[in-house]
C-alpha cells in the first residue's frame, strides 16, 4: 500500500506532472502568461483532480473494465462541467478570459492518467490526497511559470487578481521594475516553453546534485574475504 508520504514526494517532485511527465503542457503553456490566468486554471484542475479521483475509487469496484476509459471521461466531464458553472456565476471575467482552457480539463491527461493509474487501485481516502498532491504539484508549476512570465514581460506581478478573488485584491499588484519597457518574448508562446525548460533543467540539476551527494555519503561495502579450501593433501 502506497504511503501518504510517498503520495506526496511523488505528486511535488519525484513524479510531478508538469516538470517529469510532462503532461497537460497545452493549458500550462496556454495560459501561463499571468499570475492570475495560472492560479485560476490551477484551482479549478486541482478541484477536478481530487474529486475525479475520489470518485473513480468509489465507483472501480462497479465499473466494467471494458468500460472504464468512458465511465472515467464521464466523471472527470461532469466534474469539469461544474466547475465550469461555478466560474461563470462567480468569476465569469476569469472565464472569459481562459476561455476553451477550462472544458479542455475534462481531456487534461493527468487527470484521466491518476484515475487510471492510482484512483482506480486504491481506497478513496489515498485517492483523493494524490488527487490533491498531482493537483498541487501541477499547479505550483503552472503559477510559477506565470509569475515568472508577468514578472519578466510586465515588471510586476499580481495584476487582475481582482478577477479570481474580487474587489478586495485590486490592490494587490506590485509594481518591481518602474518605467519598464516590457519584454515581449516572455509573454508569447515561445517564453512559455523556455521558461519550463529552465525550471526542468533546475530539477534535474538539483536531482543531480541530490544523487552525487548520496552516493558521497554512502557507506562502502566491506571487501569480500576469500576462503580457501585447505584438503591437506601435498601434491
Amino acid at each position: 500500500m502506497t504511503s501518504y508520504r510517498e503520495i506526496s514526494f511523488n505528486g511535488l517532485w519525484k513524479n510531478n506532472p508538469a516538470l517529469v511527465q510532462l503532461l497537460g503542457l497545452c493549458p500550462l503553456l496556454g495560459v501561463s502568461n499571468s499570475t492570475v490566468n495560472a492560479l485560476g486554471l490551477a484551482l479549478a484542475s486541482a478541484v477536478v483532480l481530487v474529486c475525479s479521483n475520489t470518485a473513480v475509487s468509489l465507483v472501480r469496484g462497479v465499473v466494467n473494465t471494458a468500460v472504464r476509459l468512458p465511465a472515467f471521461v464521464m466523471i472527470i466531464a461532469a466534474l469539469t462541467t461544474c466547475i465550469e458553472l461555478l466560474m461563470q456565476a462567480y468569476t465569469y471575467e476569469l472565464y472569459q478570459i481562459l476561455g476553451i482552457f477550462i472544458p479542455l480539463i475534462t481531456t487534461n491527461c493527468v487527470i484521466l492518467g491518476r484515475a487510471d493509474g492510482f484512483a482506480a487501485k486504491h481506497d478513496p481516502a489515498r485517492a483523493a490526497y494524490d488527487g490533491l498532491m498531482m493537483g498541487l504539484g501541477f499547479g505550483l508549476v503552472l503559477v510559477m511559470i506565470g509569475a515568472i512570465r508577468e514578472l519578466l514581460g510586465t515588471g510586476a506581478l499580481f495584476a487582475n487578481m481582482h478577477l479570481l478573488f474580487g474587489p478586495i485584491a485590486a490592490e494587490w499588484k506590485l509594481t518591481l521594475v518602474q518605467d519598464y519597457k516590457g519584454f515581449l518574448l516572455a509573454i508569447l508562446p515561445p517564453g512559455a516553453f523556455i521558461v519550463l525548460g529552465l525550471l526542468i533543467a533546475g530539477k534535474n540539476r538539483i536531482d543531480q546534485i541530490a544523487a552525487e551527494q548520496a552516493k558521497a555519503v554512502a557507506p562502502e561495502a566491506p571487501a569480500q574475504s576469500r576462503r580457501v579450501r585447505v584438503t591437506g593433501v601435498i601434491e
